[in-house]
């Protein structure tokens, strides 16, 4: 009787662990959660991450400078696939992110860190290299820019934080 009921817990406990981790990693199958906005890391179980100096994808815009207001195209280019990402425009002086993205490609979904549409995530686990976005340059001055993006080539290798080069905004003093 008492291995009958050792069994059943061993076979319930079983069920509970891969319920939660299925439905864990199924939430990430459709974009980045809330709780990476600030430091762009993906909560999965035992990542591992890469040095953001040595990867596959750059993340760059055909513009030096922008104005209060301007929209800004933005290219992720990867040599590789991958399927999950998290991008934002964040302010060189005291990197808090800035800006909405008002253009996105097919797989990806805005998401609300801090105000509506200030970052994209994947929509989908789909495999992804090239994207395209637009980012939309707040009405105020809110100074120089960088563009991040954390990449996740599969559910345990991952790259955080790869970033652009510097926009500046145009009619500073």
């Amino acid at each position: 009787m008492e291995d009958g009921r050792r069994a059943h817990s061993a076979i319930v406990g079983w069920a509970c662990t891969t319920l939660c981790l299925v439905s864990y990693a199924a939430a990430f199958s459709h974009g980045a959660s809330l709780s990476a906005c600030t430091d762009m890391m993906p909560r999965h179980l035992r990542v591992q991450l890469h040095s953001s100096t040595n990867n596959y994808v750059t993340v760059h815009t055909n513009m030096s400078f922008y104005f209060p207001g301007d929209k800004v195209p933005v290219t992720v280019r990867s040599t590789r696939d991958y399927m999950g990402f998290m991008l934002q425009a964040r302010k060189v002086s005291n990197n808090e992110i800035a800006g909405t993205f008002i253009f996105l490609p097919p797989g990806s979904k805005l998401l609300t860190c801090f105000e509506d549409s200030d970052t994209v995530t994947h929509s989908d686990k789909s495999l992804k290299r090239n994207l395209s976005f637009v980012w939309k340059a707040p009405d105020q001055p809110i100074g120089d820019i960088k563009f991040f993006i954390s990449i996740v080539q599969s559910y345990f290798v991952y790259w955080a934080k790869i970033e652009s080069a510097v926009v500046a905004q145009g009619g500073q003093n």
